[in-house]
């Protein structure tokens, strides 16, 4: 089975194309977008991986599925288009950023493709959703691929920093090998969660500082 994607994941992923799962997958999310409205839209789902070729990869920050509201997933976690109103998650990122960098974000209109250009890896456990059903297509199969594009990086990469906001990311976030990468684990930017332990974090600080004491550029936030 041939899938639409960037050359450099196609070569790190093949084998996971050819599994039972993933043609399972694929079928059923073929048939969800025929007969329900489903986001992103189709072209974007593999978007995050288009942005940030395999080899490009300096961080990794994982949400759980796409925003579910019209107009807003556009492929990158947490990420809305220009134009779109800034979803709370992503309000409070930015006033982490804010606090932890000293200055405003550089993406202030919600559309993080600047940060996927520069290795962030944006990428939900699911890749895609129903209209208004949060969570619709989770156990369709996507969490079998995206637990192991988490894999195939920790195993084939090194010093690579892994973000992982709440305890669904920090429950994938097991395969990572912690002894070559660094693992940053806090509580979820939403609104239910932020104040208990995500403001003040200061992950994009630590980020940085890791990147650059491993000789690679940090990231402009």
């Amino acid at each position: 089975m041939h899938v639409c994607i960037e050359p450099s994941w196609q070569k790190a992923l093949e084998p996971e194309f050819a599994k039972d799962y993933f043609l399972e997958l694929t079928n059923f999310v073929k048939k969800e977008y025929q007969q329900a409205t489903v986001y992103p839209p189709p072209k974007h789902i593999f978007r995050a991986f288009e942005l940030t070729p395999f080899n490009d990869v300096r961080v990794v920050i994982l949400g759980q599925d796409p925003y579910h509201w019209p107009d807003q997933a556009n492929g990158l976690c947490f990420s809305v288009s220009e134009g779109v109103k800034i979803p709370p998650s992503l309000r409070n990122i930015y006033k982490e950023i804010q606090t932890d960098m000293g200055s405003e974000s550089h993406s202030p209109n919600g559309d993080l493709t600047d940060w996927a250009k520069q290795g962030v890896l944006l990428i939900n456990s699911t890749l895609t959703v129903r209209d208004h059903e949060p969570n619709s297509h989770k156990k369709a199969g996507w969490e079998q691929f995206t637990d192991t594009v988490i894999k195939t990086l920790s195993d084939q990469q090194e010093n690579l920093a892994f973000i992982l906001w709440g305890a669904s990311a920090q429950r994938k976030g097991e395969a990572i090998d912690d002894s070559k990468h660094l693992v940053i684990r806090s509580p979820h930017p939403s609104p239910l969660s932020s104040y208990r332990g995500f403001f003040g974090s200061r992950p994009f600080s630590q980020c940085n500082a890791y990147l650059d004491s491993h000789g690679t550029p940090p990231i402009t936030w």
